[in-house]
């Protein structure tokens, strides 16, 4: 039997007392209806070492589940030092981009794709090195990814497999 939605009062909230929406999700963060069978959502506001944080978002993008892979990117964004900030925010709207065009979303997918891209830090102006390059990111390969996939979802290819298009995010990545 389904369990109906809960009443505009009686809106889900966390422990905190925000507005949560509880419902399940698919596996691209779609909402599915109460009472439906979904996939375990990402935890919110976790912080971990950007090793962590990188490792955990390969995972997620290599099993097809870019959603939950940004949200990682957002807790490493709200949670992590300035000076990574754009890194984190550059990676989460690619895993947006590439949810988007899973999703379907032509217009949105590419957008997203390409913002993203154009959003990773090239050198910080104090040590002319970037976080990315830090931490193994290889931003120009994630530009390239994201440019051949927008063009690609733009071309009409429908919905791409998230799985089959996820990026390889570090550089020298064999695993």
């Amino acid at each position: 039997m389904d369990t109906p939605p809960p009443e505009p009062q009686d809106r889900d909230r966390d422990a905190e007392g925000r507005a949560r929406n509880a419902r399940p999700r698919d596996g691209l963060g779609r909402p599915l209806p109460y009472g439906a069978p979904g996939v375990e959502r990402q935890p919110e506001g976790i912080v971990r070492t950007p090793e962590q944080t990188l490792a955990e978002a390969q995972a997620l993008l290599d099993q097809g589940r870019p959603f939950h892979a940004h949200e990682v990117f957002e807790d490493a964004w709200k949670s992590g030092p300035e000076r990574d900030r754009a890194l984190w925010r550059g990676l989460a709207q690619l895993a947006v981009g590439l949810t988007h065009a899973a999703r379907g979303n032509t217009t949105g997918g590419a957008r997203l794709l390409r913002r993203g891209a154009d959003a990773l830090p090239a050198a910080d102006l104090d040590t002319g090195q970037a976080p990315a390059a830090t931490y193994g990111v290889d931003v120009p390969g994630l530009r390239v990814w994201a440019e051949e996939l927008a063009a690609r979802v733009e071309r009409g290819a429908g919905p791409v497999d998230a799985a089959e298009s996820a990026p390889v995010l570090r550089v020298g990545r064999t695993d």
